[in-house]
C-alpha cells in the first residue's frame, strides 16, 4: 500500500485541508444516503478516513466494490460539516476524484465483521487470522507488546545485558538434523529431539566470560 498512497488513513487533519491527497486501504463501510450521496469508510494499518461520494458516477464505482478490497483513493481534503471528535480525523473528510481497485475481495460476506473479530469463534479466528490480524483492537495489543518489548530491550542494555541470538554459535547440518538429546524427566529412558539447548548456550556463553 506504501507505494500508492501520499498519506496513511490515520494522518490528515485540518492542516490538510485542500490538499490532492492519495489514500490507500480496505474499505471497511459504505452508507448509502441517496442515488448520488454516500459516506465511505477507508482503513489501514494506521486508521480510518471518511470519504464523500457526491455523484451518480462514483456511486456505481463504490456499488462495485465488496467490503475488504483494497482500493486506492485519489481526491481532496474538506473540512467536515459534522466532526467525529471520537476519531483522530474526525475533522476532515475526502471527496474522490478517482477510486481504483488494488485488490478485490471475492466474496460478499465475510465470516466474522472486523472490528468485533474477537467475539466469533476461536477456530473462525484461527482460520482466518489474516482478517483477525486487521481488528484495530487486535493490532493495539500487537503494537503494545512490541513496544513492551523494546522497553525491556532498552532498559536491559542500559543495564550491560547483551543479547544473543544463540543459533549462531553452532552451525547445524544442510539436512535439519536435531542438534541435541535432552532426558525426559517423567518418561525415563526416553529423550527430546531438540535443534537447540538454550540452557547449554547459556553455560558455554557464562564459560567464555559473558557476564550479562
Amino acid at each position: 500500500m506504501k507505494q500508492s498512497r501520499t498519506h496513511t488513513c490515520g494522518e490528515l487533519r485540518l492542516g490538510d485541508v485542500g490538499k490532492t491527497v492519495t489514500l490507500a486501504g480496505w474499505l471497511e463501510n459504505v452508507r448509502a444516503v441517496s442515488a448520488s450521496l454516500a459516506f465511505v469508510v477507508i482503513r489501514d494499518f494506521y486508521g480510518t478516513t471518511q470519504l464523500v461520494v457526491e455523484s451518480e458516477e462514483m456511486m456505481n464505482t463504490i456499488r462495485a466494490i465488496n467490503k475488504e478490497s483494497t482500493i486506492s483513493v485519489t481526491g481532496t481534503v474538506r473540512e467536515r460539516a459534522s466532526k467525529n471528535p471520537k476519531l483522530p480525523t474526525g475533522e476532515i473528510e475526502v471527496v474522490p476524484e478517482t477510486i481504483r481497485v488494488l485488490g478485490k475481495c471475492r466474496y460478499n460476506e465475510l465470516p466474522f465483521e472486523i472490528n468485533r473479530s474477537r467475539e466469533a469463534d476461536e477456530a473462525a479466528r484461527l482460520k482466518y487470522r489474516f482478517l483477525d490480524l486487521r481488528n484495530p483492537a487486535v493490532k493495539k495489543n500487537i503494537i503494545l507488546r512490541c513496544q513492551v518489548v523494546a522497553e525491556i530491550r532498552r532498559l536491559m542494555t542500559e543495564h550491560g545485558f547483551l543479547e544473543i541470538t544463540t543459533p549462531i554459535l553452532t552451525a547445524s547440518s544442510p539436512e535439519g538434523a536435531r542438534d541435541y538429546l535432552v532426558p525426559a524427566r517423567k518418561h525415563p529412558g526416553k529423550f527430546y529431539a531438540l535443534p537447540q539447548a538454550p540452557q547449554q548456550f547459556k553455560q558455554l556463553l557464562m564459560a567464555s566470560g559473558v557476564d550479562r
